[in-house]
């Protein structure tokens, strides 16, 4: 694995950057498909939000076999097979699953019953999102790999900077597909026709194909670390209960009011989660495994909270944004919700680029100067890109003021995970009580803002919760990885709560209130947990994930 250490960066590296691309572009293109397969299959805003649901769950599905079978085989399957291989692999299963969408999409413009046309189009796509889980296993530890190793943080925070791309444009390319260029969108009703979306998945396959053959042709590492696996049976029982709620869940979709399934398997989780720590402490953690560690169970947790978050905000935007009087008289149609959309998503492209900064060895008073240069320079960027597709940015000039306090709360964070987290925790909570209780751009704002709020949180939850587990952070880190599974389960909550006449779009926004106020509590929590074990909780850097 150190053949690479004296060496620059190997050349397959920029390859492999696609795939982060992928992953970006796809998953918040979701805010863009959400609002356009509501009105095309006649869903309600929960059976919308299962777009969401069938893309973050493929990856916990996903996690959750690769680590069942390797405790079934009692080594680390991935590191046996190589991240080479496993990325292969992944591409492939995406390719695959895209070429499934094109003939689901088709398939359904023949059926009749739009919701089961709906829910063959939501299998493709979980395909597509299960290989996006193995390509993410692989592809993290694979970039650390391609050079040397001392750079490997740079090479992940510029693999994220170019993830934060592919989740800016991504939204405005899906509308461009959908509805055409501004000028076409605002002409229209805002009807199209769903078989437009065969464009995009062809492009798809044929980039998966051909990243997958890059990658076969090329020399380069297998890329393989200590296949040593770490057998946890208490812990592994706990995750088998997890699924367990994942599929009391996927069992609810079917029914007439899922919401209540959600609720209770979210509650599930949480349940089991909390169980295990409690009988961890009991049983002095023996067959616990990570999970022995309160602050990783916390720390799954907040990283379930996360995602839900950050994807419930971006998801029910267009709804929201829909909504008459909210923002303008008429609201707005699906055509012309993608300005603010991708400038939710690219509010986590500038906060990413931000916390980039800081792995890179310069001067104090440098990185202060780019801390303030680098956040509107990325907001040029989300700028430019509208103004290619013809959208008015002139609406978007708020989004300034924004950055400024965003800005402030690098400062006041000073790098440090916890206490970072905490501040973007509580800016967040504030953003969206402010959002609750105001309307027009003051509201559209202070909800988008959560972009920029969330943009750094993964990496300080992640340090955060790993801290001091030695052995056990292989292995703590494919539980943190299961819990995307918030990105699943939360935003289909929130869309539950808009089915609900008497809460409505609106005020179903008190789920990410909830969820940046938990985010805070962590920060402060973790902080004595880890004082308590005698770790220092502000030696990890924050950066961009």
């Amino acid at each position: 694995m150190s053949q690479q250490t004296k060496q620059g960066t190997h050349p397959t590296f920029f390859v492999l950057i696609l795939v982060f691309f992928f992953w970006g572009f796809v998953a918040a293109s979701n805010s863009i498909l959400i609002p356009f397969c509501k009105k095309h299959f006649d869903l309600t805003q929960i059976q919308s939000q299962l777009v969401d649901f069938a893309f973050y769950g493929a990856y916990f599905v996903g996690s959750l076999i690769l680590y069942l079978l390797s405790a079934l085989k009692g080594v680390d399957i991935l590191n046996r097979i190589g991240f080479k291989k496993g990325i292969i692999y992944g591409l492939l299963l995406s390719g695959i699953g895209a070429g499934i969408t094109i003939a689901a999409v088709n398939v359904g413009l023949g059926m009749e019953d739009k919701t089961s046309a709906f829910y063959l189009f939501l299998g493709a796509y979980f395909i597509i999102a299960l290989g996006f889980s193995l390509q993410q296993t692989a592809a993290n530890p694979f970039a650390i790999l391609l050079g040397d190793p001392a750079k490997g943080s740079h090479r992940l925070n510029f693999a994220g900077g170019v993830n934060s791309f592919g989740t800016t444009i991504g939204p405005l390319v899906i509308s461009i597909l959908l509805f055409g260029r501004a000028a076409d969108a605002a002409a229209s009703t805002g009807d199209t026709d769903i078989s437009k979306i065969n464009v995009l998945y062809i492009v798809l396959v044929c980039l998966f194909l051909a990243a997958a053959g890059i990658f076969a042709i090329t020399k380069m590492p297998k890329g393989t670390e200590d296949d040593h696996f770490e057998n946890s049976s208490k812990a592994t029982r706990s995750l088998i209960g997890i699924a367990a709620m994942f599929i009391l869940i996927t069992v609810g979709i079917s029914r007439e009011k899922p919401l209540p399934f959600f609720i209770a398997g979210i509650v599930g989780i949480l349940g089991i989660l909390f169980y295990s720590q409690i009988s961890a402490r009991k049983s002095s953690g023996e067959g616990w495994g990570a999970m022995k560690y309160p602050q990783l169970i916390m720390g799954m947790i907040a990283i379930f909270v996360y995602v839900g978050v950050e994807v419930s905000v971006g998801s029910n935007m267009g709804e929201l944004l829909k909504k008459p009087g909210f923002l303008t008289i008429d609201g707005l149609k699906e055509s012309e919700i993608d300005p603010y959309i991708a400038l939710f998503w690219g509010g986590l492209m500038v906060g990413r680029w931000t916390g980039a900064i800081s792995v890179f060895n310069i001067s104090k008073s440098t990185r202060q100067i780019l801390s303030v240069i680098v956040p509107f320079v990325a907001y040029g960027v989300i700028l430019s890109v509208n103004h290619f597709k013809g959208n008015d940015i002139s609406k978007l000039y708020p989004f300034a003021i924004c950055i400024v306090i965003q800005i402030l709360g690098f400062f006041y964070g000073q790098d440090k995970p916890a206490k970072t987290l905490m501040t973007f925790g509580i800016m967040g909570t504030a953003a969206m009580v402010i959002g609750l209780f105001t309307e027009g751009q003051v509201a559209t704002f202070a909800f988008i803002s959560g972009g920029l709020f969330c943009s750094v949180m993964w990496p300080c939850i992640f340090s955060l919760s790993i801290a001091g587990l030695g052995k056990y952070t292989g292995q703590a880190s494919s539980f943190l990885i299961m819990m995307i599974l918030g990105g699943a389960l939360i935003p289909p909550v929130q869309g539950g709560l808009v089915d609900i006449e008497e809460i409505g779009i609106h005020m179903s926004y008190i789920v990410p209130v909830i969820c940046f106020a938990y985010l805070a509590f962590f920060a402060i929590r973790v902080k004595s947990i880890l004082k308590s074990q005698g770790i220092d909780y502000e030696s990890a850097i924050s950066g961009g994930h």
